[in-house]
């Protein structure tokens, strides 16, 4: 049975005195052995968060980085300095870095390859517009996001990532996928790993749904058959974030 997973990403939020304060006092709060917490912060939070966890199973994240080992890329992070430091996970395609910073099918899929070339756990965003979705394409862009980003990734490497649904539509708008639309696109995503890696493999991906998640629709979201937990944005940066962890 796959774990449930809450993963929060706090985007370009908090100073690193208010990052430091605000996990103290959410760490005391979260204990659960049944939900895989992650907190993805920006890269210069790092090194403090994961003091501040110490002692605790609450994990970190990287929110971005590069698809290259090192050279002449001025403000970029590589997989291999997030691997130095024992960052476990990073995500990867996010629709705003898709959005607003030319991330692409074809670069996601490079940082992808990267990310579990250094040990790194991916957490591979993808997901429609709200164009997209009434032109009834939601199924072609998924799966069209999808094929690029485990492009060349063997049965075992796929075991290795998580997929997080985001309809873009639903992200930071307080407008939320029903339960039966975030359950259709979930169990797309896994229809689609079953068909390119087998059964056995898809049944260990964990797949999230991320598009204002709260704690009044965790529950019931993370009840789908095929959604493993959320990609939480908003809900992450308030002490509320631990009930969406304690969403049973």
């Amino acid at each position: 049975m796959r774990k449930k997973i809450v993963a929060g990403n706090w985007k370009m939020f908090f100073t690193p005195k208010k990052a430091k304060a605000f996990v103290h006092l959410v760490k005391e709060k979260i204990n659960s052995d049944k939900v895989e917490v992650i907190l993805c912060v920006p890269y210069v939070y790092l090194e403090s968060v994961m003091d501040e966890l110490q002692g605790t199973n609450i994990k970190v994240g990287a929110q971005n980085m590069h698809f290259m080992d090192e050279g002449a890329y001025t403000g970029e992070i590589s997989a291999a300095m997030l691997g130095d430091m024992g960052v476990p996970y990073v995500i990867i395609g996010h629709s705003e870095r898709r959005e607003r910073f030319g991330e692409s099918d074809t670069t996601v899929n490079l940082k992808v390859l990267k990310a579990l070339e250094h040990n790194l756990t991916p957490i591979i965003c993808v997901g429609e517009t709200q164009k997209q979705r009434k032109q009834n394409r939601t199924k072609g862009v998924i799966r069209k996001q999808l094929t690029f980003a485990l492009d060349e990734l063997t049965p075992e490497q796929v075991t290795h990532v998580v997929i997080a649904y985001e309809p873009i539509w639903a992200i930071g708008t307080g407008e939320v996928a029903t339960t039966e639309q975030a359950e259709e696109a979930c169990a797309l995503i896994r229809q689609q790993i079953i068909k390119r890696f087998g059964q056995e493999a898809a049944d260990k991906v964990p797949i999230l749904y991320g598009g204002s998640v709260s704690p009044d629709n965790a529950a019931e979201l993370f009840a789908m058959p095929n959604i493993d937990g959320g990609l939480v944005g908003g809900a992450s940066i308030v002490p509320s974030f631990e009930k969406v962890v304690h969403f049973e």
